[in-house]
């Protein structure tokens, strides 16, 4: 079977966790794009913001596109 695969970039927050930040991230995502199928941790990093930390995660997730 064939298929084809969108791959795009999104950056999750959390005060938290980095694990939060990839989660918030994928759940939103998932709200409007569907079929979802991998996400992959690109990047992380902590933001230092008033003397607070930002977990902040950079994911590509991929989906397929639909017929």
């Amino acid at each position: 079977m064939e298929s084809v695969y969108k791959i795009v970039e999104i950056i999750g927050t959390s005060e938290k966790s980095w694990e939060e930040a990839a989660r918030v991230a994928v759940t939103t995502a998932s709200k409007t794009l569907r079929d979802l199928r991998v996400a992959e941790v690109q990047e992380m990093d902590l933001k230092l913001e008033g003397g607070n930390l930002i977990f902040r995660v950079k994911l590509n997730v991929s989906f397929k596109y639909q017929d």
